[in-house]
C-alpha cells in the first residue's frame, strides 16, 4: 500500500483539523483564525487540483511569523491563551505539509491535544458534548489511515461508526479513571483560569459598557434559597460600588478591600442562600442586598460588597446570609461625604444647574429624589441600543438623546444627586432571574446584569433608589432584554421552560463533573465504605475496576466467538444462507455455491431464479478474481440485504 495519502484520507484529515481549531474559537484572535479559514479550503482544493504541498521556504517563515505574533500579542508562548492559540496555529501548518500517512498521523494526533485544551476554556455540558463529536471526526481520521482497506463505498459513515463505537467502548475505562484517579486538591483543572472565565461585571462603567452582558443569556449565577426567595422586585445581587466619576466613567475607590466594613443594621429576619458564581476571572462575589457576613476565602470590603481572595477562575458556590432591610453606614465621615458628593470640573453645566435649580425649589432631598425619578418618568425611553453620546454625556443623555438602560439612568441620576449635594454612588450587580421549578433555584443570567443607584441621608445611611425602574417597570419585574424586546421569539414560555430544564441538567453537570474535587471524591467513596481515602487505596481500587473491565471484556469476545468470521464478501453470504435456511433452503457445511444452486433448481425453480444472480456474483467475486473490489462487494452486500423469499419450500424434496 502506497504511503501516498489519497483524497479521501486527506480532506478528512483536513476537516478533523478544522473542526478542532473550531472549538477555540471563542477566544481565538482574528489575525489567526482569518488566515485559518481561508487556508485549510484552500489547501484542500490545491490538492484536489493536483498541486503539491508548500515548500519549507514556505512553511518555515510562516511558523517564525506565527511565534513572532503570539509573542508580540501576549508577551509569551506559554500559558493557556497563548499555547491555544500557537497550537492551533502549528496544527494547521502541519496540514499544509501534509502529503503522507505519516504526516496525517502527526496531525491527527496532535489534534487530540489541541481538541482537550479547548476544556481549559469551557466544560459546559453542551461544549464538552460539542467536543465529544469532534473528537470522533478525530478517530475518524485515524481509521481512515490504517493500512487494511476498508470494504465498502461508503467510507465515511463506516470509519465514522467505528470511530463512535471505540470511543463508547473507552467510556467505561474513561469512568472508572475519572472517579478513582488520584486528585489535586481543587478541580481536574484547577489552574488558574481553568473555568471558562466571562468577564461578567467590571470595576468601571462608562456609557455603553453593559451592553454585551444585557443580550448576554448564559448564566452568571445560580441561588439556592433555605426558605422561600424574596420576590422579583427585591432580587437585587450586589456585586460592585463605584464612587469616582471622571466625566466619563465610573469607577471603583482604591483601598476598598481593606479596613472595616460600613456599619450595617438589619432589621427583620435575615434571608439564608447559597450561590454558585459561574468564572469570571474577577474578584467580587455578589450577593443579595445586604450581606452581613463573608463566606469562606473572602471578606467584606469597606463598602461591604464581598470579596474574594483570589479571582474567581472556576464556577465557585459559596453561603451568605443577607439582610433585605437594613440601615447601611448611618453616618459619614467629613472625606466620606466629601468623596461621595466628588464631581469632576468642567462637565454637564447644564445638569449642574438644573440640580441646584431643585435644591432651590425644595430643602428636602427626599423630594428632589422625587423630583428626579418624575423627571426619567415623563419623557425617556429604555432601549438597549441607545444613541451615542458627546463629550457631555451627562448633559447630552439628559437633554438630547433621552433614551438608554440602567447604566445611562443611574449614572445621570448620581450626577443630579451629588450636584444637589446628596451623598450618591453607583452599584453594579445583577437583579432578577427566572425561578427554575425543575432544580428549585433561581437562575440569574448575565442579561440580568444591572446598575442601580445609592443615596444616603442622616440616620437612614445608604438606601437603594432605582431610576430605571421609573421608565420601564418591566425591567425589574422581567428582565433587561425582555422588557426591551430585543430577544423576540427565543422569549417564549415553552422555549423559555425548555432553556430552564436544560439549565437544571447543566447544574448537574457542573457539581458532579467540573467542580469533581479531591474532597467530592472522598464523600463518594465513603458511601462504598471506603472511609479513609489515600492516594494508594484509589490506585488500589482503580486497577482492580480495570482488571473488572478486562475480564467483563474478555468474556464478551468469547460469548460472541461464533460471530461469522470472513471478509465482508463471506459476510454477506452467510447472510443469504441464513435467509435461505428461513424460507426451507438449508445449506450443508460441505456444500459449495454452484451445487446449492443445483439442488434449489431441482426443489424450487422459482427460488432458484431469484438466487442465480447472486450465487453467480459470489463466484465471480471469491474464485473468479486475486483482487477483490470493494464496491462490488458492497453491491452484492446491498443485493442479499433486499433478498427475499416469500414461499417456504422443502429443499430435500
Amino acid at each position: 500500500m502506497s504511503d501516498r495519502l489519497d483524497r479521501f484520507q486527506f480532506e478528512l484529515s483536513t476537516a478533523a483539523v478544522a473542526a478542532t481549531i473550531a472549538t477555540h474559537f471563542d477566544h481565538l484572535p482574528a489575525w489567526l483564525w482569518i488566515p485559518l479559514a481561508i487556508m485549510l479550503p484552500l489547501r484542500a482544493w490545491a490538492r484536489r487540483n493536483g498541486r503539491k504541498a508548500a515548500t519549507a521556504w514556505i512553511r518555515l517563515p510562516l511558523t517564525l511569523l506565527l511565534f513572532g505574533l503570539v509573542f508580540l500579542n501576549f508577551g509569551n508562548v506559554f500559558g493557556r491563551e497563548p499555547g491555544s492559540v500557537l497550537g492551533c496555529g502549528l496544527l494547521a501548518l502541519k496540514m499544509l505539509e501534509a502529503e503522507r500517512v505519516r504526516d496525517a498521523r502527526v496531525a491527527m494526533g496532535f489534534s487530540a491535544f489541541v481538541l482537550m485544551s479547548a476544556l481549559l476554556f469551557n466544560q459546559s455540558m453542551l461544549f464538552t458534548a460539542l467536543v465529544s463529536a469532534v473528537l470522533v471526526f478525530v478517530l475518524a481520521g485515524l481509521l481512515a489511515l490504517q493500512p487494511a482497506p476498508i470494504d465498502t463505498s461508503q467510507r465515511l459513515r463506516t470509519v465514522l461508526r467505528l470511530s463512535a463505537l471505540l470511543l463508547g467502548c473507552g467510556l467505561p475505562l474513561a469512568a472508572a479513571s475519572f472517579v478513582l484517579m488520584p486528585r489535586l486538591g481543587g478541580p481536574l483543572w484547577g489552574t488558574a483560569g481553568g473555568g471558562m472565565a466571562r468577564t461578567g461585571l467590571s470595576d468601571h462603567m462608562e456609557p455603553g459598557a453593559l451592553t454585551e452582558l444585557l443580550i448576554d443569556e448564559s448564566p452568571a449565577l445560580r441561588v439556592d434559597f433555605e426558605a422561600t426567595p424574596p420576590p422579583p422586585a427585591e432580587r437585587y445581587f450586589r456585586a460592585v460600588v463605584l464612587s469616582n466619576f471622571d466625566g466619563a466613567s465610573w469607577t471603583r475607590e482604591r483601598g476598598l478591600y481593606g479596613g472595616p466594613p460600613e456599619e450595617a443594621r438589619a432589621s427583620g429576619a435575615a434571608t439564608e442562600y447559597s450561590i454558585t458564581l459561574e468564572a469570571t476571572d474577577q474578584r467580587w462575589l455578589p450577593a443579595l442586598d445586604l450581606p452581613m457576613s463573608a463566606p469562606d476565602n473572602a471578606r467584606l470590603a469597606s463598602d461591604r460588597t464581598l470579596v474574594a481572595n483570589e479571582p474567581v477562575a472556576q464556577p465557585r458556590q459559596y453561603r451568605v446570609r443577607s439582610a433585605t432591610r437594613f440601615v447601611l453606614a448611618p453616618t459619614l465621615t467629613r472625606n466620606q461625604r466629601s468623596r461621595a458628593l466628588a464631581l469632576p470640573e468642567g462637565f454637564d453645566s447644564r445638569t449642574r444647574d438644573l440640580a441646584r435649580q431643585w435644591r432651590a425649589e425644595s430643602p428636602d432631598d427626599d423630594a428632589i429624589v422625587q423630583k428626579a425619578l418624575a423627571f426619567f418618568h415623563a419623557s425617556f425611553t429604555y432601549t438597549l441600543s441607545p444613541p451615542p453620546l458627546a463629550r457631555d454625556s451627562i448633559d447630552d443623555f439628559l437633554f438630547a438623546t433621552q433614551s438608554g438602560f440602567c447604566e445611562h439612568y443611574s449614572s445621570a441620576f448620581v450626577v443630579l444627586m451629588r450636584a444637589a449635594g446628596i451623598p450618591a454612588r453607583v452599584v453594579t450587580g445583577y437583579q432578577g432571574g427566572w425561578w427554575n421549578a425543575s432544580g428549585g433555584y433561581l437562575l440569574v443570567r448575565q442579561s440580568d446584569a444591572h446598575a442601580w443607584a445609592e443615596t444616603w441621608s442622616e440616620g437612614r445611611g445608604w438606601q437603594r433608589v432605582d431610576p430605571t425602574a421609573a421608565v420601564s417597570p418591566a425591567r425589574i419585574e422581567r428582565g433587561a432584554a425582555e422588557a426591551n424586546g430585543a430577544l423576540g421569539w427565543s422569549q417564549a414560555d415553552w422555549l423559555r421552560g425548555l432553556r430552564n430544564q436544560f439549565d437544571f441538567a447543566n447544574r448537574l453537570w457542573t457539581q458532579g463533573i467540573v467542580r469533581f474535587d479531591a474532597l467530592r471524591q472522598k464523600g463518594l467513596l465513603t458511601e462504598f465504605g471506603i472511609a479513609n481515602v489515600n492516594h494508594g487505596d484509589l490506585l488500589l481500587t482503580l486497577s482492580a475496576v480495570l482488571a473488572g473491565l478486562m475480564l467483563i471484556a474478555t468474556a464478551w469476545v468469547m460469548w460472541t466467538r461464533n460471530t461469522p468470521r470472513g471478509d465482508a464478501l463471506d459476510r454477506a453470504w452467510e447472510r443469504l444462507g441464513r435467509r435461505l435456511a428461513r424460507a426451507g433452503i438449508v445449506r450443508d457445511p460441505y456444500e459449495g455455491p454452484l451445487d446449492l444452486l443445483r439442488r434449489t433448481r431441482a426443489s424450487a425453480p422459482a427460488a432458484a431464479r431469484s438466487l442465480e444472480p447472486l450465487v453467480g456474483e459470489y463466484v465471480a467475486l471469491r474464485y473468479g478474481t486475486s483482487i477483490v473490489d470493494p464496491q462490488r462487494v458492497s453491491a452484492f452486500a446491498r443485493a442479499v440485504r433486499r433478498f427475499r423469499l416469500q414461499r417456504r419450500v422443502n429443499s430435500r424434496s
